[in-house]
């Protein structure tokens, strides 16, 4: 989940009444929870803990107090021999950028040439997740935000067998929401559309959020498209990967 708004609130008055069906994810998402607040005027602030986010006295205050413009949520449920600890647990900020992913790439290491070396000594775990975050700063430093963006999800979709690429974006100044996933690749026991990606818009915030929950009257985004959302106007662009 992640929300950019006029004004700072917290995400449970973002998401609203809904959210607890939204934590509750966690029941099969168990494996650590993380949040990651930016507003305009400062760096990301980092919140991780690798517990189920249900029983957690930190997320219920997080998420009921922490008042941001803008942050991203993620609920773990941890890749097969990866372990369970805060260095592995989303989202991983860097200066100015904060970052989730939903999905799994094969094998992980498929990117690692493709990343500077000069961010390997700032992993703090072992995530192929994390691989890509640095990928994509990699890509903006010879880029941009938006081209560098693009262009590190195209080296993984040529480079990597994947279930999901998507993922969440946020610096001070955009919102990023790429939703690139393989509907053939869901996870063993997961309903057709897990990998969903669905937003809401009402001129005062956009929050964005994957499946599994009540979404009613949210829009979609389709599959192979990347979103870009202005925190200062709270306009939303659309687009094609490719592009």
């Amino acid at each position: 989940m992640g929300f950019v708004s006029a004004d700072k609130q917290t995400l449970v008055e973002a998401a609203g009444k809904e959210f607890a069906e939204f934590a509750a994810l966690s029941a099969r998402h168990g494996d650590g929870w993380g949040i990651a607040t930016c507003n305009v005027e400062a760096h990301p602030e980092l919140l991780v803990e690798p517990t189920r986010a249900s029983v957690s006295k930190a997320f219920d205050q997080a998420s009921h107090n922490l008042k941001s413009s803008g942050a991203l949520l993620h609920l773990r449920w941890a890749t097969g021999g990866l372990a369970i600890n805060e260095g592995n647990t989303h989202p991983f900020t860097y200066r100015d950028y904060s970052f989730t992913h939903n999905g799994a790439l094969l094998p992980p290491e498929s990117i690692d040439p493709f990343i500077d070396p000069k961010y390997v000594a700032l992993r703090r775990g072992q995530t192929d997740s994390e691989s890509y975050f640095y990928l994509i700063v990699t890509e903006i430093e010879k880029y941009g935000v938006a081209r560098g963006l693009r262009s590190a999800v195209n080296i993984i979709r040529k480079n990597s067998v994947y279930s999901s690429i998507n993922c969440m974006f946020l610096t001070p100044t955009e919102f990023f929401v790429v939703n690139e996933h393989n509907d053939e690749r869901i996870p063993h026991g997961e309903l057709p559309g897990y990998y969903d990606l669905f937003y809401r818009a009402d001129g005062k915030e956009v929050l964005v959020a994957s499946s599994g929950w009540t979404q009613t009257d949210w829009q979609e985004l389709p599959n192979h498209k990347i979103m870009k959302v202005d925190r200062a106007s709270l306009a939303i662009e659309i687009s094609d990967l490719n592009e």
